[in-house]
């Protein structure tokens, strides 16, 4: 049974500070390219009103050439505490991109340094910051002279196992005037494969005065909890155990705040959620909305019996009636199933929970 132990919850019991802005919550929703648009963070602060959130990332340099803002940076004068996560290896086009996020409405100002993905770190963005750590300094440097809001920085720990940088990096981020830094405990070639190296992010708890939020395999309370324990970060922030599951970041926060467990949601709860999600996107952006809804739909239909027939028809919905009316179908057949909706898995679905 997970417990905090009484010098984690004596820390967890301040606000978290980020510079001058005072959060009311450890556990951080991370920015998530292609999900973490409105909805999504909308769907995450009903169950974690206090959390903060990101916003999709932004190319800096895109920002640069266009007269109207993306839709990804939109955000609704409701959601705080909200920060607008940008990319580049341009100094001078993320401070202009910041000015524009600060007059959107973002409470902080986060640089991407830890993306793996090639088609950003070809071009100097992402991790491959990583292998630059001067231009990092100056990115950080020219953003902060732009914008009156705290500067923060999302990296990795290095670009191999045989390159693990992130001391060094870490140190000049804070020398530089980063505000805080989240670490993701793999490095550039791992992606998202192997187990997270929580002891990095405590070697950088050490050294660092600023706060430092630990990223990677946040998939429940308890792995929340263990790397509190095991590193002394000053908070968590939730990736992929959010997709399909925007109770989590509230779940773990009850936690840190309680020491209680909330009750998961049901089956039908989960499927309530994603018939919620899909209206919404339907309602914000139309067809691309039903056409985004796939994936997320897909993640919601696990866990429960007949959930892999189910994913198979919602990964081909075409519109947002066809879509509400599989969900629907899909509540009915549990509903007659009684309380054990949620136990009888077939081979497909267990296999699958395993692997998330």
């Amino acid at each position: 049974m997970v417990a905090l132990s009484p010098s984690l919850r004596s820390r967890l019991a301040t606000p978290l500070r980020i510079g001058t802005l005072e959060v009311n919550s450890r556990v951080l929703q991370s920015p998530l390219s292609g999900v973490t648009d409105m909805v999504f963070r909308r769907l995450v602060r009903k169950y974690a009103p206090d959390s903060m959130m990101y916003t999709e990332m932004v190319n800096a340099t895109g920002l640069h050439y266009v007269k109207q803002l993306p839709v990804i940076m939109e955000i609704d004068p409701n959601e705080r505490p909200i920060s607008i996560q940008l990319f580049d290896c341009r100094p001078d086009f993320l401070a202009e991109a910041a000015e524009k996020a600060v007059a959107e409405g973002a409470d902080t100002i986060d640089i991407n340094m830890g993306c793996p993905v090639n088609k950003i770190t070809k071009n100097g963005g992402g991790s491959s910051l990583l292998r630059d750590p001067e231009t990092a300094e100056a990115i950080v440097r020219a953003v902060i002279k732009a914008v009156p809001v705290p500067v923060t920085v999302k990296t990795r720990i290095g670009w191999t196992d045989q390159e693990i940088t992130i001391l060094d990096f870490a140190k000049r981020m804070e020398d530089a005037g980063a505000q805080m830094i989240t670490v993701h405990a793999r490095t550039r070639s791992q992606g998202y494969n192997g187990p997270a190296k929580w002891e990095w992010i405590g070697r950088v708890k050490e050294i660092l005065s600023i706060p430092v939020i630990a990223n990677g395999d946040m998939f429940s309370v308890e792995a929340a909890v263990q790397c509190l324990e095991e590193t002394g970060a000053d908070g968590v922030m939730c990736s992929r155990g959010t997709l399909g599951y925007p109770f989590l970041v509230g779940e773990v926060d009850h936690f840190f705040k309680t020491g209680e467990k909330r009750q998961p949601p049901t089956a039908i709860e989960r499927l309530q959620c994603a018939r919620e999600h899909l209206q919404a996107l339907w309602e914000y952006k139309g067809d691309r909305g039903i056409r985004q809804a796939r994936k997320h739909m897909t993640w919601y239909a696990k866990g429960f019996y007949g959930a892999s027939d189910l994913r198979g028809q919602l990964c081909l919905v075409e519109n947002v009636d066809h879509g509400l009316k599989l969900i629907d179908q899909a509540i009915e057949a549990i509903e007659q199933l009684g309380s054990d909706g949620d136990d009888r898995l077939d081979e497909a679905n267990v296999l699958e929970m395993a692997i998330v």
